[in-house]
């Protein structure tokens, strides 16, 4: 059966004692052919707020914390050449009010920090700890608001030797997929490798149409009036916070019964994925903790995630394209259907969302982008950190220990994380009021029993 953290581990800290020594800029290693500007799609310019990873390596006898604070440096200089945006800022287009890049190579943040704690101290990194936000520099100070950095990393040593590197980035500069490519080029480069991949960085590739063309119904996108709203509305409830530990051997148990099911349906055994039958648990799970009333059954609940559209255009897009190129997948059902259908059918309209995303679909709501402005619309996202493979980048002092981003608790996101020993298991990371998390837990196991 899976498994439940349902309180913090014992040894978490929730002050990780940390003194900054130094924060610095870095600028591109040569000058850059100077642009005027760079271009950002529809689907970057929604996307202006900050995401923050942390990485966790252990200690490495010839890359001390302090060593390798220095190659980071050195390779980032470098890479803000071919990644020159990086060192830019945001700003309005005087003329169109559009949000874009001037590439003005100001540079980005680098601040080196340390721990009165070891790595072992830390406890159980899996465990979404909001003292990992200390391991982020967020902004630097000596800069003014509209000039902070799109990218800052910070090098925290701890006293094993260990250390961590936590980057905040603007969201409009990568997706998940773009900044693991750049985790890769920033290792190859720290170990004086030339580029693993060289990116490519011609967002009008992502450009809508003239004149734009809906041509879609987009259930998944709804315009809003705010000028800078959440992805999704948030909530002030007080929410508890668990986290489910599926092993492989419970998503095994999960593709069988979705086979198994799936007799003389049309979901095919190619769709039944990890993903898609964790997702639908997932679903299930949340759309029927709302409460046991009868009348809930009628209610159509709305699922929402993410799906990479490179491979999906025509033609495809570059797979070292740089900008965020996912767009929004739904799956929508009554919960009378969530609580009744067998699970295959649930697998089944899980995939159907990602089936829909094709050039034409993609195209129209890169377009409906350009008539509205919106944001994804649905029930909850379900944001996967599962398969990105941050944790397999090979850095000169080996991989890190976990990847993972700094997490804030949202009962409208859930998020899946890879586990730290069990290369095909994930961590289903969820965030409700008591009385929906009670149910949801329950619904959980009863998949298992």
């Amino acid at each position: 059966m899976g498994t439940i953290s349902d309180d913090p581990p014992a040894t978490l800290i929730q002050d990780l004692k940390i003194t900054t020594q130094n924060v610095s800029l870095i600028f591109p290693s040569r000058k850059t052919e100077r642009k005027k500007s760079m271009f950002l799609s529809n689907i970057d310019k929604v996307l202006n707020f900050p995401v923050e990873t942390v990485h966790f390596f252990r200690s490495h006898e010839d890359f001390p914390p302090h060593v390798a604070a220095e190659k980071l440096k050195t390779a980032l200089s470098e890479l803000l050449v071919p990644y020159d945006f990086l060192a830019g800022r945001l700003r309005s287009n005087p003329e169109t009010g559009r949000l874009e890049i001037d590439c003005n190579s100001a540079g980005i943040g680098f601040a080196v920090a340390s721990s009165d704690y070891a790595l072992d101290d830390v406890g159980d990194l899996i465990y979404p700890n909001p003292a990992f936000g200390q391991l982020i520099c967020k902004s630097v100070d000596s800069l003014e608001q509209d000039d902070q950095p799109l990218c800052i990393v910070q090098v925290t040593s701890f006293r094993c030797g260990g250390f961590a590197m936590g980057i905040v980035t603007n969201h409009v500069t990568f997706d998940g997929l773009s900044f693991k490519i750049f985790l890769d080029n920033l290792a190859a480069v720290t170990a004086e490798k030339p580029l693993a991949v060289t990116p490519c960085n011609d967002r009008l590739l992502l450009a809508a149409r003239s004149p734009p063309c809906v041509t879609f119904p987009h259930h998944e996108l709804d315009k809003f009036h705010d000028s800078n709203p959440p992805v999704i509305d948030a909530t002030s409830q007080a929410l508890d916070f668990k986290v489910f530990r599926l092993t492989s051997d419970n998503i095994a148990n999960l593709k069988e019964k979705a086979k198994a099911s799936a007799i003389g349906s049309h979901v095919s055994d190619a769709r039944i994925t990890g993903f898609n039958v964790v997702t639908a648990l997932v679903w299930h799970c949340k759309a029927l903790s709302w409460d046991n009333k009868e009348s809930n059954l009628d209610r159509v609940s709305t699922l929402l995630y993410a799906v990479n559209i490179r491979p999906r255009l025509i033609p495809p897009l570059p797979m070292s394209y740089t900008g965020n190129a996912v767009l929004t997948a739904y799956a929508r059902a009554t919960c009378k259907e969530i609580d009744e259908a067998p699970f295959s059918r649930l697998v089944e309209l899980v995939t159907e969302g990602a089936k829909r995303m094709t050039d034409e679909y993609a195209r129209s709501a890169i377009d409906w982008g350009d008539i509205y402005q919106g944001f994804p619309n649905g029930e909850f996202l379900v944001s996967s950190w599962w398969k990105l493979g941050f944790d397999e980048v090979e850095y000169p002092w080996g991989r890190p220990k976990y990847s993972c981003p700094v997490v804030f608790q949202r009962k409208d996101i859930i998020l899946f994380f890879p586990d730290i020993d069990d290369n095909n298991g994930v961590n289903v990371l969820v965030s409700l009021p008591s009385k929906e998390m009670s149910k949801f837990k329950t619904l959980f196991h009863k998949y298992f029993d």
